[in-house]
């Protein structure tokens, strides 16, 4: 088994409440139970020797891998090619679509022989707690008990299983047609124990698995040229939602690095609320409401409780259940990915100032009219009440989208999206008639721009900047500009912008955040392009009428993806995925940029 595989070969699979990821030679090596914010259950991909995994393979060292989804589900299948035979295991986990926590979470992983004979080898070595806790193993025969402390993991298996040490490993070969199955049940330390294993059982649960992932992505309405590409963004986007509450995460994983060996390694298994919005609004625009839906009742949830800090509306981000604590640590005793500590557990940045969170929540959510009538007069109380403290607040110095440890700015980003969110507050209030300071948003929404253009704008690289000052540089977060309509898309302002940016942060295609060099983040080392601003570029430029390059652009960030159309966060100079994978962040805006393009070349075709 390879010590640390890259990042890209990993498929994922999850239930909408928590998720594992499984290599492409078949090893979980990372699985946080019972949801997407817990504990670890297996953690190899940050440790391998202290994290714990949970292996399925041929017994062959030599047999060749291939890894694919069964087609529009999130069914992972794992294929192993030797000369003996070719077999196949086939991971999924059975989805829990209620909004109560389910009281026990399942990845049920079956091998198969479909030609020859093939020996396949199984490894059980759950390491709780991120490798904390210790555990104690009961075994009889065809289940094993893995008992930590207010956890359990029940695995259970149609062939014999033995103790090593306090871990459990089996073999079984299996001939053409034959099938075996391993079933691991996490659940609370009281919970009742899971039914007995029945191979019947476990085909009517992968079949209904593929029929809930086919009949969800029959609800898209996205009828353009990529849809391979489209659908798989929407699982994954999907995947990453905690059902219970509607609330997606930025990503499945922590603590995988930007840059091998250094130290910008997040923990992302949190709710943003700029990332939770921009995601439901790409879902929105497939038609998918009520995933949108459920988003809104939960961003409701915190507006009304108000947790941000000095009487902040909002922070940044929440645990998954809108739980507001989400205190950063460091686990020394996990050497990283490839050696990248610290490993942090947690997320510091929660305390931020970010005022451009308020801009994407009322982006993503205004143009849902089902959403908007639904919303009623309380919510938009709320709303109200939200815009008039926005009206107080907006030109104050913040840390920005990109959470920089380098101290407080006037980020052009954050004013151009306060802008935003006072401009589909007035458009809300006129729609649906609803009562608000009209004059006070108008003056302010005004206010902003006439700002953003005389300060955010410079000479030297005739283009909108970072943020405001002489020492000012590019930032490709303002690629959302023409989106939210405070620009036109081919103005000469902005082309002359386009034009920087391209000189300035994109490398054969791809594009980069911003320079760190030239614009001190408080962090130390470098980083790899960033995903979410290719997409973001290809929308500005199908938007400017610069169809070509857009085209381009975006099929050519197709071949980034890894083997089953995943990306992680940042591409790295090798080409390698870098950061928590899969990232939200950057499968959201695929949708958007194969939305926008589609519609620019439809128009140009017409």
């Amino acid at each position: 088994m390879d010590r640390y595989p890259p990042i890209a070969e990993h498929g994922l699979i999850g239930d909408l409440q928590t998720a594992a990821l499984v290599t492409s030679r078949g090893v979980v090596d990372w699985f946080a139970a019972p949801r997407f914010d817990s504990p670890s259950i297996f953690a190899a991909l940050l440790d391998q020797d202290r994290g714990g995994y949970f292996r399925i393979a041929s017994a062959d060292p030599d047999a060749s891998c291939k890894q694919l989804y069964y087609p529009d589900t999130a069914i992972l299948v794992t294929r192993f090619m030797s000369p003996d035979g070719v077999g196949e295991v086939l991971d999924w986990m059975p989805p829990h679509t209620g909004r109560a926590p389910a009281v026990r979470h399942t990845v049920i992983r079956t091998a198969r022989t479909v030609r020859g004979t093939v020996r396949f080898d199984m490894e059980c070595r759950p390491r709780f707690d991120y490798g904390r806790a210790a555990h104690r193993l009961e075994l009889d025969p065809g289940v094993a008990v893995f008992r930590a402390p207010g956890v359990c993991a029940h695995l259970q298996s149609t062939f014999p299983v033995e103790r090593d040490g306090d871990d459990v490993r089996g073999s079984v070969t299996l001939a053409v047609g034959e099938a075996a199955a391993v079933v691991l049940t996490v659940r609370g330390a009281d919970a009742q124990a899971p039914p007995p294993l029945s191979v019947d059982g476990i085909t009517h649960q992968l079949w209904d698995a593929a029929d809930f992932w086919q009949s969800w992505v029959r609800g898209s309405n996205y009828r353009g040229r990529w849809p391979d590409m489209v659908n798989r963004s929407a699982i994954t986007l999907k995947l990453l939602t905690y059902a219970p509450t509607g609330a997606p995460v930025a990503a499945a994983t922590m603590g995988l690095p930007e840059q091998v060996g250094g130290e910008r390694n997040w923990d992302y298994r949190y709710t943003w609320v700029r990332d939770g919005s921009l995601s439901v609004r790409a879902l929105l625009d497939l038609g998918f409401v009520e995933e949108a839906t459920a988003f809104t009742h939960w961003l409701g949830d915190r507006l009304r409780e108000s947790t941000g800090k000095d009487g902040e509306p909002l922070q940044i981000m929440y645990r998954v259940d809108g739980e507001p604590l989400l205190t950063e640590e460091i686990l020394g005793h996990l050497e990283g990915y490839r050696g990248s500590a610290p490993v942090r557990l947690g997320n510091a940045a929660a305390d931020q100032l970010q005022l451009d969170i308020y801009g994407e929540a009322l982006y993503a959510l205004s143009e849902g009219r089902e959403i908007a009538v639904q919303a009623g007069y309380r919510a938009w109380k709320v709303l109200s009440r939200t815009l008039d403290w926005l009206s107080d607040s907006w030109d104050r110095p913040d840390e920005g989208i990109w959470e920089t440890r380098g101290g407080r700015q006037d980020f052009t980003y954050s004013r151009i999206m306060c802008w935003s969110a006072f401009d589909r507050g007035l458009r809300l209030a006129a729609e649906f008639s609803r009562p608000a300071d009209i004059d006070r948003w108008t003056k302010t929404r005004d206010a902003i721009l006439y700002q953003v253009m005389e300060r955010g704008w410079s000479e030297s690289h005739q283009a909108y900047v970072q943020h405001y000052g002489d020492d000012a540089v590019l930032d490709a977060s303002l690629l959302l500009m023409p989106r939210v309509g405070f620009v036109a898309p081919r103005d000469p302002s902005w082309l002359s912008t386009l034009d920087a940016m391209d000189r300035t942060l994109v490398s054969d295609s791809l594009v980069y955040r911003y320079d760190p060099a030239a614009s001190p983040d408080g962090l130390r080392g470098s980083e790899g392009t960033f995903s979410l601003c290719t997409f973001l570029y290809v929308d500005a430029l199908a938007r400017a009428g610069r169809l070509r390059p857009a085209r381009y652009t975006f099929e050519k960030m197709h071949t980034y993806a890894n083997h089953v159309g995943l990306f992680a966060e940042e591409v790295g100079p090798s080409g390698e995925q870098l950061g928590n994978f899969p990232q939200a962040f950057t499968h959201l805006s695929l949708i958007m940029a194969a939305s926008t393009l589609d519609e620019a070349l439809d128009r140009q075709r017409g």
